[in-house]
């Protein structure tokens, strides 16, 4: 507990039994969690400030102590008490304003050895789940406010990351490839078909002749496309098979294939 130390090197003359340690602690996280005391009772005193500190007369009453604490933001005002009931101390802590309570019990020995009031490093045990307690049992109930930092949400990282003009786009992984563009999406795909050996893209202008299927017959290459190029616009060699884009380039291939 980080800072406990100084706190409690501080305080050290006016404990005298094990649950002033013990209350000591439970201030001390209460300040690592926005708040500051303001004094002692149930109502203010005059001058009071808010202070990390314990106030003075804090442990005058060894079976009820009443500390008072405001949020650094002013937000919130607790009022906590801690009685004792034989061995163990209630905590019973009040949000004033909206008047929300929660409460949460602690064996004293579980936390702090009585032996070692004069030793800091050897008064207090199980200080991962006294701090565990008290925010669980006490501030989450009551919606107190953290010192943690708040995560920006996913959504907007990823509304930021769309928006970058300059942002490189991800490659795509082994094995998979990237989906084809619709002719009236993408008008430059036109003879793109022909520079992919894989295939799967449309506009593709040069059909392979091993697997071009049966030519439509009947068409002059030279009289041109009606509608979409005019006449000479289709080179020689060139015959089309799937009009308006796609054309079957005949070969000498074709003709040993035939004979």
């Amino acid at each position: 507990m980080a800072g406990l130390e100084p706190l409690y090197a501080w305080a050290r003359p006016a404990i005298s039994r094990p649950q002033d340690a013990l209350v000591c602690g439970v201030h001390w996280e209460l300040v690592r969690h926005g708040y500051r005391c303001l004094g002692t009772g149930d109502q203010p005193g005059p001058d009071e400030r808010k202070s990390e500190l314990l106030p003075a007369g804090w442990e005058a009453n060894k079976e009820v102590y009443t500390l008072r604490y405001k949020s650094t933001d002013d937000a919130r005002e607790l009022l906590l008490k801690a009685i004792m009931v034989e061995d163990s101390m209630i905590l019973n802590v009040m949000d004033r304003g909206s008047q929300k309570v929660a409460d949460v019990t602690l064996a004293v020995a579980d936390y702090i050895n009585p032996e070692h009031l004069d030793d800091f490093h050897k008064v207090y045990k199980n200080t991962e789940e006294l701090r565990t307690r008290i925010t669980s049992g006490i501030l989450a109930p009551l919606g107190a406010p953290t010192e943690k930092a708040k995560k920006e949400p996913e959504s907007e990282k990823d509304l930021q990351r769309d928006d970058d003009p300059l942002r490189i786009p991800p490659r795509q992984p082994a094995g998979t490839r990237a989906p084809s563009w619709p002719s009236s999406v993408n008008p430059f795909a036109v003879g793109g078909g022909d520079l992919d050996p894989l295939g799967g893209r449309s506009g593709g202008m040069i059909v392979d002749p091993l697997r071009s299927g049966f030519r439509q017959p009947g068409i002059d290459p030279s009289s041109g496309i009606p509608g979409r190029l005019p006449p000479g616009a289709v080179p020689p060699g060139l015959i089309p098979t799937t009009f308006p884009l796609q054309a079957t380039m005949t070969c000498s291939c074709e003709e040993s294939l035939s004979g």
